[in-house]
């Protein structure tokens, strides 16, 4: 049987570093979805199994456009769609039966669930030995918090991150979206090629466990914040969208109402801004003679900044960064990144065919492989859409699939 027409290959010199990987992907929501969606990205066959039912949150959550999941249809692009119960014992039989077809199953259920389903580790693997397992979950498979549930924000508040964001005499922040999420899908993408690589260079070796916490993903992040506390007796805090830690940098509101974000870490850079904005004297105060000092003088060297943004219009501020070689840019809205000339130049959004809406926008692949084309995904699918496609694939005769359908496991 052929595929369907989304996933012919494309033409190019050289097929995506993922084709011929296939992921079974059976999570929920935001985080592990995006890490099997990325691998969908570079060229991977990932089947996304959902319940019969629909009910995966991810289907109700903004955007929705009438009865349309606009977030299920970006957020899982490029996959092919089955629904199966393996909480039923012939749902959990014919999921056994598909798990030698796959590399690696996605499932971000909470620690244990799959076990009481009777789908434990042990059992996967006598399935499929070579199955690399990804799970992720709020905060790892061990530890006092495995069972707790978790979500985006909680992940940012633990690991420390939401601290840092805020106005200095205002509370902690939470970004309006789900940042946390995003992340532990990077790790989780990022996870997964590293177990392929391993299984390339070691065919015969085992499948992997990867116990992905997205909470240690939030904190990996952090990086040498651990070393500024024990070191330095440092906690680090909010401080509004202005950088401690190098200078000038910050966002800053231009006369005609435009914010436009700065940095000038370097003292190379430093000697550029202080050209562009004909302030030539900043150079010899002492003060700001290197970028530690400016740290130390922060709030004078950045005062000089904002005065000078708050003085004259984008434009003319733009062009002074431009010609003296200052890190710069306009603080985009969405609605600003469609008209973006370093995006529209490289088709960084695209367009994924969808059979409902027609088309949809959506961030292109990332990141780009020279020798092969950077391919469109189709726009996630629908409920159960590649169900007989999948299982008649797999060898299970129609009168096997009606079976399923009466009982209810697909």
């Amino acid at each position: 049987m052929p595929l369907p027409e989304d996933r012919q290959p494309h033409d190019s010199s050289r097929p995506p570093v993922l084709s011929g990987v296939r992921i079974l992907d059976m999570a929920t929501f935001l985080a592990a979805p995006f890490a099997a969606t990325l691998c969908a990205d570079l060229g991977a066959e990932v089947v996304k199994l959902e319940l019969p039912s629909g009910v995966d949150p991810l289907r109700s959550l903004a955007p929705v456009k009438g009865d349309l999941p606009i977030h299920s249809k970006v957020s899982n692009r490029g996959k092919l769609g089955i629904t199966l119960d393996v909480r039923k014992p012939d749902g959990r039989a014919v999921f056994l039966r598909l798990l030698p077809s796959f590399d690696v199953l996605v499932e971000n259920f909470r620690t244990g669930t799959l076990d009481s389903w009777g789908l434990d580790l042990r059992t996967l693997h006598a399935a499929n030995p070579r199955l690399i397992v990804l799970r992720v979950t709020g905060f790892g498979q061990t530890g006092p918090y495995a069972r707790r549930p978790g979500f985006a924000r909680i992940f940012e508040a633990m690991s420390g991150f939401a601290n840092l964001i805020g106005e200095p005499d205002g509370s902690p922040q939470h970004m309006n979206y789900a940042l946390g999420d995003m992340i532990a899908g990077l790790f989780g993408a990022f996870s997964i090629t590293a177990a392929l690589v391993e299984h390339s260079r070691c065919p015969q070796a085992p499948g992997r466990e990867i116990d992905l916490s997205a909470t240690e993903a939030m904190l990996r992040l952090l990086e040498t914040l651990p070393a500024e506390f024990e070191q330095l007796g440092i906690v680090r805090q909010r401080s509004g969208a202005r950088a401690t830690y190098t200078a000038p940098s910050n966002i800053y509101k231009t006369a005609d109402g435009t914010w436009v974000t700065i940095v000038a870490s370097s003292d190379a850079i430093f000697r550029r801004i202080c050209c562009a904005m004909e302030r030539q004297d900043l150079l010899q105060d002492p003060r700001f003679a290197t970028l530690q000092l400016r740290v130390e003088h922060l709030q004078a060297i950045d005062s000089e900044v904002a005065a000078w943004c708050a003085s004259q219009p984008f434009d003319a501020i733009a062009r002074g960064l431009a010609q003296n070689e200052v890190p710069f840019n306009k603080v985009n809205s969405i609605a600003d990144v469609f008209e973006e000339p370093q995006f529209r130049a490289r088709n960084a959004i695209v367009r994924m065919e969808d059979p409902d809406l027609g088309s949809l926008p959506a961030p292109c692949v990332v990141p780009r492989y020279s020798g092969s084309a950077c391919a469109v995904p189709r726009s996630g699918p629908g409920v159960g859409e590649h169900t007989e496609y999948v299982l008649e694939r797999l060898g299970i005769p129609r009168a096997e699939l009606d079976q399923l359908r009466a009982v209810g496991a697909i």
